[in-house]
């Protein structure tokens, strides 16, 4: 079930639309010393529900996910196409944490044209993408930590046939103004026990752009902030239902119910419902203690607490369920563990070795945390987490990996808690 949110009008969007309305960018002020500035070239981008024509970049309503505009509260919290425009990314020649975003366009009334940002971490993943906001003198994208690449994304948002269009986009690094972090031990990702649905929608497009098809297997959480782009794995889950299966999966939808809830995140990083703890979803606080009295973003009632949508592959072959049902996901990018992509759909086996049993498989392109390796050359086994073994040749991009030591010890510890 894809979601939707209404939500108060952020005062970034407003900023942008009045300068975009007129078809300039926002006023120029004096500004820090710049790490580089560069445009993207706009037709080189991977689209999501938008067009480029003549180097103009509109909304189209067939690949399109739906959203009520976020700052144009004269719609009533209407759902409208909402396309994305991803962005190559940019190698810089020092670490940023803040870069400035300038969009050129016309944005008509209940239209928006924002930009998320994110940067290379550490550990060679990506940041979650971050809203470019109000700041003194611009509209800024802070990101978590200080990086040497970082890419743009263009969202645009607007009713059918009176969207916004966008001529350019122009990012402006700015030099850090934090040390970069100090190196910690590893972690695992955090942690949290959900309530799940079948989203099915076979032949729609996700919010990514990917068409769904019969026994697909991704996820879409309530937050495009781990949104990955179309056909990477740049934020991958771990879920495991109730039966001992897992499953690895991409997240390539938004949903369900918010679009704005990215609950994993701590209050003072979390985008919306910041009185909420950390790891419980909106819906599920709106389904179980009437919160927001019983409604989602979209002011609809909530009929379920779910906190992420499964698509049919996911949920029938690789968790084996047939019924919606409480899980256990790890989001992987939050953790300091490197990943690795897998290639094919590999199974996950209790042990290392062929004719151990099956306890889940890993999607197609899914990320997947590499603790150690045990054996070698063809009989060589990846651990990727406890009692959870693939074969080596899942991951062919691998590279240097340590031996597992006696009895499985050593891997990162969780940092996450259960959601009630």
């Amino acid at each position: 079930m894809r979601g939707l949110v209404a939500t108060a009008a952020p005062l970034a969007s407003l900023v942008l639309v009045s300068a975009l309305s007129a078809g300039l960018a926002t006023p120029a002020v004096a500004q820090p010393v710049a790490i580089a500035s560069w445009a993207p070239d706009l037709a080189t981008g991977d689209p999501a529900g938008v067009r480029i024509v003549g180097g103009t970049v509109r909304l189209e309503g067939a690949g399109a996910f739906l959203a009520p505009v976020e700052d144009a509260p004269v719609l009533g919290g209407a759902a409208v196409p909402t396309g994305l425009l991803t962005l190559r990314s940019q190698r810089l020649p020092a670490p940023t944490d803040q870069v400035v975003a300038t969009v050129i366009g016309d944005v008509p009334a209940g239209s928006t044209a924002v930009v998320d940002v994110r940067g290379r971490r550490s550990n060679g993943g990506w940041t979650e993408w971050v809203p470019a906001e109000p700041a003194p003198d611009a509209l800024v994208a802070e990101l978590p930590e200080p990086s040497s690449e970082v890419q743009g994304r263009l969202v645009l948002a607007g009713p059918p046939g009176a969207g916004p269009t966008v001529r350019s986009v122009t990012l402006t690094a700015r030099p850090a103004t934090r040390p970069l972090a100090a190196p910690v031990g590893e972690h695992g990702a955090l942690r949290f026990r959900v309530f799940a649905t079948r989203e099915g929608l076979v032949g729609g497009t996700t919010a990514n752009g990917h068409v769904i098809t019969e026994r697909d297997h991704f996820v879409a959480l309530p937050s495009r902030r781990g949104l990955s782009p179309r056909d990477t794995s740049d934020y991958s889950v771990k879920v495991c239902a109730p039966n001992g299966r897992c499953a690895f999966a991409p997240v390539w939808d938004v949903g369900p119910w918010n679009t704005r809830d990215d609950y994993w995140n701590p209050e003072d990083v979390r985008q919306e419902w910041t009185d909420l703890p950390q790891g419980l979803p909106q819906a599920q606080a709106a389904y179980k203690e009437d919160y927001n009295d019983g409604k989602d973003q979209s002011d609809r009632e909530v009929l379920n607490p779910a906190g992420i949508d499964l698509a049919d592959g996911l949920f029938w072959d690789a968790l084996e369920l047939d019924d919606n049902a409480w899980v256990t996901v790890d989001y992987l990018w939050t953790g300091s563990e490197r990943l690795s992509k897998v290639v094919g759909t590999p199974k996950v086996l209790a042990a290392p070795h062929a004719d151990a049993e099956v306890t889940g498989i890993v999607a197609q392109q899914a990320m997947v945390p590499v603790q150690c390796a045990v054996g070698q050359g063809a009989d060589r086994w990846l651990r990727i987490g406890t009692a959870e073994y693939l074969d080596a040749s899942a991951v062919p991009d691998l590279g240097a990996v340590t031996a597992c030591t006696t009895g499985g010890a050593g891997a990162p510890v969780n940092t996450g808690t259960p959601a009630g």
